[in-house]
């Protein structure tokens, strides 16, 4: 009987559910998403199975020894209380890769040397001074160090290399994107094969022969030549090469798969790279710009990376993102859009309005994830058809359609009641409006007369202030709710500049009409640029 055992798989932030679901169709057990990783459990098959499997993953961790450990002299006891002879041996080497989240730990690269010590001198004390070397690249053995304030996990690092690195990548573009992070925007996209998948800016065609490896169902692990598992004692070379071999569930890709890009260079990369891969027939690919496309396959996915301004730019960026746009409305109806992007003034010159907003990590830059649909004619005639625009991925919405749901039940019937009542507000209690007065006799309340009450509280504030009176104005001018302020009678004109007037000079000018010189040119002066438009 297999025996199972604890495992912990890397990936992106905000890939994590992704990845959790690859597991779950894996047969992991007990599979946990947490932060920028999953943990799960299975045997050695699935060990193997994650490797070669999974899309999201950057890396399949296997814990060998959990402590707690306050200080750097306390780790080096810890560590080198390990049994290492049943991981290591002499003749091999390892390499330490460290991550500390602590503020004792707080230099991971000492961190790594007081690790290696222990492990070193764990060897020298029973094998006559032997040890195993240490290598930095190509190590046989990779150990993991995770601490989180004082608690600290030891791994053994069962990829090696980043799972990003296929094996099928013969050159790339500048600043090409992460294989891993490519094929989960594919993933949350929902894609799965069953209609066009189009990315017009495609560059060394990251995107396109990560669909197809997901249409066709091919391992994206296949193009490997090793994994750090096969260093190890206990490594199942027979059961390893049953799982690598096994192509069953492989399938043809009958969608159409296109990519283009306006660099002749770029698309080459891309068209060796996807022979590399072994989709390249399943991908159409051609050298034309963005502002070429004119028609495109019914009702697909579009998933496109554009330049960000960073480490790649374009003369004019906006103008790049307000032509997408145009041509998201007028070439790709019927699609949805999936746009990976860096800086929200270039989303905002797409002039569409975004159902999905996920972040995402590229690289070292925060970035955002955005699902446009794209349909023909207005939103009410889109959804009375049956259209629905999804909402999953974006968090704001989710926030806030989670509070409508805290609501009591029968909540909006109440409140629509309550309104019909001359009942009010967020708290459901009754404000008593102007015409429910029995003691008065006024006009029904309208919503004109809230902004003349309020003009009138400015007038009042500054007519005060013209007089140099402090005294409050509820004592001097009481008011009743939906009526305007009736002032009292205390010898002065309610228009403060009266007092000021030269009754003289008023009458010299009555019934005069003012002498102005002759008009030249126009009434104003032209601003900037108007004239020229003028002209046009």
């Amino acid at each position: 009987m297999n025996e199972k055992f604890e495992m912990v798989a890397k990936t992106f932030q905000g890939l994590e559910e992704v990845l959790a679901e690859e597991l779950r169709l894996l047969g992991a057990e007990n599979v946990e998403p947490g932060r920028r990783m999953v943990s799960f459990e299975g045997d050695k098959a699935m060990l193997y199975k994650a490797n070669l499997c999974c899309r999201t993953a950057l890396r399949i961790l296997k814990p060998i020894y959990k402590f707690i450990a306050g200080n750097t002299d306390e780790l080096y006891e810890m560590v080198k209380e390990f049994d290492w002879g049943k991981i290591i041996s002499i003749d091999k080497t390892f390499a330490i890769d460290t991550v500390a989240y602590s503020d004792e730990f707080s230099h991971s690269r000492f961190v790594t040397y007081r690790v290696k010590d222990a492990i070193v001198d764990w060897f020298r004390d029973r094998y006559d001074d032997k040890r195993p070397g240490v290598r930095l690249q190509d190590a046989d053995v990779l150990i993991n160090v995770h601490i989180a304030g004082d608690r600290v996990t030891l791994s053994l690092d069962s990829s090696g290399e980043s799972l990003h690195k296929r094996g099928y990548r013969v050159s790339q573009t500048e600043a090409p994107i992460n294989e891993v992070l490519a094929a989960g925007i594919i993933m949350l996209s929902g894609w799965r094969g069953d209609c066009p998948l189009v990315d017009p800016m495609c560059g060394s065609g990251t995107f396109v022969i990560e669909g197809a490896l997901i249409a066709a169902n091919i391992m994206p692990g296949v193009f490997r030549k090793n994994f750090a598992f096969e260093n190890w004692p206990d490594f199942d070379e027979e059961l390893f090469e049953s799982i690598y071999n096994d192509d069953s569930n492989e399938r043809e890709v009958t969608c159409k798969i296109c990519g283009a890009d306006i660099s002749p260079k770029a698309v080459d990369i891309a068209l060796r790279n996807a022979k590399s891969a072994g989709v390249a027939k399943y991908i159409d690919l051609e050298v034309k710009p963005l502002s070429r496309w004119e028609d495109a396959p019914a009702d697909g996915v579009m998933i496109t990376n554009p330049p960000y301004g960073e480490r790649i730019s374009v003369d004019d960026m906006e103008g790049l993102y307000q032509m997408l746009g145009q041509k998201l409305k007028h070439v790709f109806q019927g699609y949805h859009a999936w746009i990976i992007g860096y800086k929200d003034e270039y989303f905002q010159k797409i002039h569409l309005a975004a159902s999905v907003r996920k972040p995402l990590l590229n690289g070292s830059l925060e970035c955002e994830l955005r699902e446009y649909v794209i349909f023909e004619g207005d939103m009410r005639s889109f959804r009375n058809e049956g259209g629905r625009i999804k909402h999953g991925g974006d968090e704001v919405d989710d926030e806030r359609r989670q509070a409508k749901d805290r609501r009591r039940p029968g909540d909006r019937e109440w409140m629509k009641s309550a309104r019909e009542k001359g009942f009010g507000g967020k708290d459901g209690r009754r404000r008593e409006r102007p015409g429910d007065r029995d003691d008065r006799n006024e006009k029904p309340y309208r919503q004109s007369d809230r902004r003349r009450r309020s003009f009138d509280d400015r007038d009042e504030r500054s007519y005060r202030q013209e007089r140099g009176d402090r005294r409050d104005s509820r004592e001097r001018y009481p008011s009743t709710a939906g009526r305007r302020f009736e002032r009292q009678d205390d010898g002065h004109d309610d228009n403060p500049l009266k007092d000021r007037r030269n009754a003289a000079a008023l009458r010299q000018i009555t019934g005069k009409q003012p002498s102005l010189p002759a008009m030249e040119g126009p009434m104003m002066r032209l601003r900037r640029g108007w004239k020229k438009r003028e002209e046009k």
